[in-house]
């Protein structure tokens, strides 16, 4: 290449004596009086440029000028260092580089933050997110990544599948979020929306006979961000004909561990252990608990249907958990006001001191049997949830996963994967009361369950599976039917006339008439994945250019309001708040 011969960090003492040039950004300069050092740095890593203006009295001249983030070319000998002054730390220490020539190939403006500073705050990161790719937690991060998918690429490509392409505008399908919507100029009125997943598009491609489908998919959802969620988002989305759940189960895993090895981080063992939902929900109060620590939920309600505390006789449900601390009473207050926010009434507890006393307001309610059925050793404290049993499951879930962090009781080092099995295949909508699906309405039910109450589908389950890490969820994926008519009946109990479900559905319904083989899949998300293989606290680190929490795009300013003519071009009307200009 013109601009250079190698890369920053790939000189070593073999290439002594040479001479050589390299580009780069610097990362330093250090003037010391006549001698001027540059480190001078790219993606590789750092190296020692060395002027001297008895040696280059025109290179001295440039480097006098040179300030940090300005990009050099650089042409010289490479030296061996003195003794004293070979760095331990770097790849390149043993050597640096007699500048001969040295020229400015672009300025940089006053920063507005350091590379190296510490504790930057995110937007500003984010608006300046050119300067912060080139730190080197962005960088490796990035080709951990390129690593990573590619290991997933060919571990696809090794079990059959081939790369389909399926389109990002369609129709909206009830997928659980809302729909980005995309107006079209030909048709006024009308949209297409952003395919949260290409769910209904994989299918198609068994029911054409594809066999084996994957690809890393875009999807949109516009829904809240958090740590794991962004508008857009990648996932490794796969389908395979003629299939049950165990071989789809083997397949991920197979990827999964292909990365792992690709990164040279050590991979999971297999088959990864699995959950019922059930199970889960139990033990834990989540479908995506973490495994890395115990404190499980366990079941006080048989024993204390006849107590003479009168919270627990008369609860739906009165479960604990048992924290390895015996905690002071304000330690306590405020795990009570942080159950209050999720959503309990209080916080009953049982308090065992390191002598073994017990300590609590409800004990003297609490009979033997009662006190034996929640023993727990010197050292501890008994935290009750009494009331409606799904809300005292996700209480105690979240103040398990509280307590987990605050006691230190997860090991940073453990790498827990798991499958959580045997979903329900429908729940109620929280808001309306109404039957609808779980995970999607294309999921199958179990064999044997076909048919149902559709007007109480009570204990039907789906053949839906969801991998998690570490207490992410890293994607779902699930049997789908491929029964029209079983299809039809999801449809009716989630609500659908046979003109709804036509109208939205009638391309899938006559795909599934038309010689439908037995077909599942998965999708997981790709961004989630990385992150936890970079160990990063939230997906945004492993994203190019994400949006902040808002929803906004500090970079590039979006989004922005469309002047009046576009809009009525596309047919679209913007509705703004009184007062407001449009």
């Amino acid at each position: 290449m013109s601009w250079r011969d190698l890369y920053c960090g790939e000189l070593r003492s073999d290439h002594i004596g040479r001479r050589v040039t390299v580009a780069g950004w610097v990362d330093t300069r250090r003037d010391h009086g006549g001698l001027v050092f540059i480190d001078l740095r790219d993606h590789t890593g750092k190296l020692q440029l060395v002027v001297n203006p008895e040696r280059a009295t025109e290179a001295a001249l440039v480097a006098r000028e040179i300030r940090n983030e300005f990009v050099l070319q650089a042409e010289g000998e490479v030296v061996a260092r003195a003794a004293d002054a070979v760095n331990p730390n770097l790849p390149t220490g043993e050597v640096e580089i007699q500048i001969d020539r040295l020229s400015i190939l672009s300025r940089s403006t006053p920063l507005p933050f350091q590379l190296d500073e510490e504790n930057v705050e995110e937007t500003l990161r984010i608006k300046y997110r050119w300067l912060d790719l080139r730190r080197d937690r962005m960088q490796l991060n990035f080709r951990l990544q390129h690593t990573a998918i590619a290991a997933m690429r060919r571990a696809m490509d090794a079990q059959g599948f081939i790369d389909v392409w399926t389109p990002s505008m369609t129709r909206g399908t009830p997928e659980g979020a809302r729909d980005f919507l995309v107006p079209v100029r030909l048709q006024p009125g009308k949209f297409f929306a952003l395919a949260q997943s290409p769910q209904i598009f994989k299918q198609l491609c068994m029911v054409g006979g594809i066999d084996r489908y994957y690809q890393i998919a875009t999807c949109w959802r516009d829904e809240d961000l958090r740590a794991d969620r962004q508008f857009e988002f990648r996932q490794l989305d796969l389908e395979m004909a003629f299939v049950e759940r165990e071989d789809v189960l083997d397949v991920m895993e197979t990827a999964v561990v292909a990365s792992f090895e690709a990164v040279g981080r050590e991979a999971p063992p297999r088959p990864f252990p699995r959950i019922s939902f059930d199970d889960a929900m139990q033990r834990y109060g989540s479908d995506k608990p973490d495994l890395r620590f115990g404190l499980e939920i366990q079941d006080a309600t048989a024993v204390t249907r006849d107590s003479e505390f009168g919270v627990f006789k008369s609860a739906d449900a009165v479960r604990f958990i048992v924290a390895p601390k015996a905690f002071s009473r304000s330690e306590i207050q405020r795990l009570e006001d942080l159950a209050k926010e999720w959503g309990a009434k209080g916080l009953a507890y049982v308090v065992v001191d390191e002598s073994g006393e017990v300590r609590s307001p409800i004990t003297k309610f609490l009979s033997p049997a009662e006190l034996a059925a929640i023993e727990a050793p010197p050292g501890s404290t008994v935290l009750f949830g009494a009331g409606n049993d799904a809300a005292v499951l996700r209480v105690l879930g979240l103040l398990r996963l509280h307590l987990g962090r605050e006691l230190d009781l997860i090991d940073p080092k453990l790498d827990a994967f798991h499958w959580v099995l045997d979903f329900p295949l429908f729940e109620r909508d929280e808001e309306s009361g109404a039957w609808t699906f779980m995970h999607h309405a294309f999921t199958a039910p179990t064999a044997g369950a076909e048919v149902w109450d559709e007007s109480n589908p009570v204990g039907v389950r789906g053949q839906h599976y969801d991998l998690v890490w570490n207490g992410w969820e890293l994607g779902s994926g699930s049997i789908r039917i491929h029964d029209v008519e079983v299809q039809e009946r999801v449809f009716r109990t989630i609500g659908l006339t046979e003109q709804e479900a036509h109208s939205k559905f009638g391309y899938l319904l006559e795909a599934l008439a038309m010689g439908a083989p037995p077909h599942g899949g998965f999708a997981m998300g790709i961004e989630r994945f990385i992150a936890l293989l970079a160990g990063e606290p939230d997906i945004r680190q492993v994203i190019a250019f994400p949006k902040v929490s808002s929803g906004s795009d500090p970079l590039t300013g979006a989004p922005t309001p469309m002047p009046d003519d576009v809009l009525r071009e596309l047919g679209v009307r913007a509705l703004v708040e009184e007062g407001l200009d449009a």
